[in-house]
């Protein structure tokens, strides 16, 4: 098995988002308080894997309608999100060749081509691009998720169901126990490719943890941290539904990436982590 880890551009929030902490507040956490010369820029991840069984694409990042020309654009990036209060809280910039679909047409692929789109989560930065993969044969998130995106006045803000509008998204069940809070969905029922719920950032987060015949594996965690320092200091994020639920996962995360048959395990927006091929 081969895992492209892609950049499919950068967003630029308050350092407090990503690293805010356990008693960070939501108002801090958003960047209202702090100066946009603190704010910093992230990456935003995708990830290709080539499996035996099919290609799988997890998550999808911006859109190219965020940045038409290749760069921020305030603008463009507000009528992408539908959501001018979202926009407050991150902003977001993609190179030209950096989208999902250009990238992927870089290695001869269509959406056509993916066989599976698993989505950790519907936050923008991972679910905006979605429409640019119209064609792949299915597009998975789990229920718990989908029925999280209307509870309250946060959640109305912070998912926009024009983003995948006119895509036909399964919903799936938990058919498995593994994880923080024991739910886990196995998607071809040989362990190979696991999605494991680690809620806290919100209700259906899935880490994607993708293991070979040897039982060496790669997780990619979404943002369950934002870093690998997350979960060596136990950092939790600025942004959640639920804190408890959030250091649980992320203590889970931990333990995961510290077992001698971790290969790797990436956060979706790891400043230190560049794109680059994992072989399994």
């Amino acid at each position: 098995m081969k895992i492209h880890v892609l950049h499919t551009g950068e967003v630029h929030v308050s350092p407090y988002l990503p690293f805010g902490g356990d008693k960070c507040s939501i108002i801090k956490a958003s960047g209202i308080t702090t100066p946009k010369k603190d704010w910093i820029w992230l990456p935003v991840s995708a990830y290709l894997v080539e499996h035996p069984k099919g290609r799988i694409l997890v998550d999808t990042g911006w859109h190219r309608e965020m940045s038409p020309d290749g760069v921020y654009d305030r603008k463009a990036q507000i009528k992408s999100l539908c959501s001018w209060q979202l926009y407050m809280v991150n902003q977001g910039r993609i190179a030209k060749g950096q989208a999902i679909d250009e990238q992927l047409a870089k290695m001869g692929l269509k959406p056509s081509d993916i066989d599976y789109v698993l989505l950790t989560h519907l936050d923008c930065d991972h679910a905006n691009g979605l429409s640019q993969l119209m064609g792949a044969k299915h597009i998975l998130v789990a229920r718990d998720e989908m029925a999280s995106i209307k509870k309250g006045l946060t959640e109305r803000i912070r998912y926009q169901e024009r983003w995948w509008k006119g895509m036909d998204l399964e919903l799936f069940d938990w058919n498995g126990t593994e994880g923080p809070v024991g739910r886990s969905y196995d998607l071809f029922g040989d362990g190979s490719v696991v999605m494991v719920n680690i809620p806290g950032h919100c209700a259906g987060l899935c880490a994607v943890k993708i293991k070979d015949d040897e039982g060496k594996f790669v997780l990619l965690f979404s943002d369950g941290g934002y870093a690998r320092k997350s979960w060596e200091q136990m950092i939790t994020s600025g942004v959640c539904q639920d804190k408890k639920l959030q250091r649980q996962s992320l203590q889970w995360i931990r333990e995961q990436s510290m077992l001698p048959e971790c290969v790797e395990s990436l956060a979706n927006h790891d400043p230190d982590i560049k794109p680059h091929v994992i072989e399994l």
